[in-house]
């Protein structure tokens, strides 16, 4: 019996050891499978926390790059990093409408949080096509917003749109050519005849150089290849050639270069970007920071401010810059007085 009862305890014993270690794998797996749904639930929540961002440049050159740049630096700076939280579509509409317009349709039909515009006719593009899905659209590098039709005024943009103006008053940049050159009596200009911005920056130019005793005379152009011709037609007409915030202008500014060089003509340009590529000087802005104030603005929209109601901006910072080499090359004197005042002396 002690034998028997042995023999049966024992089998009692192993069949409770099996019945634990059952169980203890059932709660094993439950425990996996409610770790999975955590898993997954996590990544539902980031996968809903994502920012998507679609970016539309309408060329690519220095002072738009950089203008990219310091839209990307803003929103990383302010915890919205590619890579982690941010997606950002970025599209080049090498220097056409059609194709910027293409781009931004793409990002509606993607269902983009933000579209950034830079330059006009991009940020043209996004408007007509976001207007209606009213997806925010933040511009930069804008000279005259309201003209180009984006926004009801700078102060109060109204619907979904903002951004940041690059404009700087033309007689500053007047004033600068005559301070290299006093006797100037007729300014050359180089711009894309059917751009909004140019146009808008042409005609500001006249009006400043009219009260100013000086004459401004044009060479429109309607696309890159036509720019270095422009340059050359303003040879023995002019004493300076000043480029605007003109991209097709800008993109292709080593064929102005080139021209001024041949006629003896010294460059000044808008934006210090061109200086750094060879123009005399500029009373201009640093595109990376424009960019930045615009990402700073993106972020202020992704946080719940509602686009139409932030008002539009300009740059926070205008800056000499002076280019010492080409100065030289054309035979301008740099005075104290523009020593003093420049902010950077680019090739000293």
């Amino acid at each position: 019996m002690r034998k028997a009862f042995k023999k049966s305890g024992r089998f009692v014993f192993l069949m409770l050891l099996a019945g634990i270690l059952i169980l203890a794998g059932c709660g094993q797996e439950g425990n996996n499978t409610g770790n999975n749904e955590g898993s997954e639930n996590q990544a539902g929540d980031d996968q809903a926390d994502t920012v998507h961002i679609g970016l539309t440049q309408i060329v690519e050159h220095p002072a738009l790059d950089a203008a990219r740049q310091g839209i990307l630096d803003a929103l990383a700076d302010n915890g919205f990093e590619e890579g982690n939280n941010l997606v950002v579509d970025y599209q080049n509409a090498q220097n056409s409408r059609d194709t910027a317009l293409t781009i931004a349709q793409k990002f509606v039909g993607d269902g983009v949080d933000v579209i950034g515009a830079i330059a006009t006719p991009s940020a043209q593009a996004a408007v007509q096509a976001a207007m209606d899905k009213q997806i925010p659209v933040v511009f930069s590098a804008v000279t005259d917003p309201v003209e180009a039709g984006l926004v009801d005024s700078v102060e109060n943009p109204g619907a979904n749109v903002t951004g940041t103006s690059d404009a700087v008053p033309m007689s500053r940049q007047i004033e600068l050519i005559q301070k290299f050159i006093p006797e100037v009596q007729t300014i050359g200009v180089i711009y894309n005849s059917g751009e909004t911005n140019s146009n808008v920056q042409v005609e500001a130019l006249e009006a400043a150089a009219s009260e100013m005793g000086i004459q401004v005379e044009r060479a429109g152009i309607t696309n890159g290849s036509e720019v270095q011709q422009g340059a050359q037609s303003l040879a023995g007409k002019v004493e300076a050639i000043f480029i605007p915030t003109d991209n097709t202008v800008v993109s292709a500014f080593e064929g102005v270069l080139q021209a001024a060089n041949d006629a003896g003509i010294p460059v000044f340009a808008s934006d210090v970007d061109t200086v750094e590529r060879g123009a005399v000087a500029s009373y201009g802005m640093d595109y990376y920071k424009l960019g930045y104030q615009t990402g700073e603005m993106m972020v202020r929209i992704l946080n719940g401010e509602n686009p139409g109601d932030i008002p539009v901006e300009v740059s926070k910072e205008i800056d000499l810059v002076v280019n010492v080499q080409s100065a030289e090359q054309f035979g301008l004197e740099i005075t104290d007085e523009i020593r003093d005042e420049a902010k950077e002396l680019i090739g000293e």
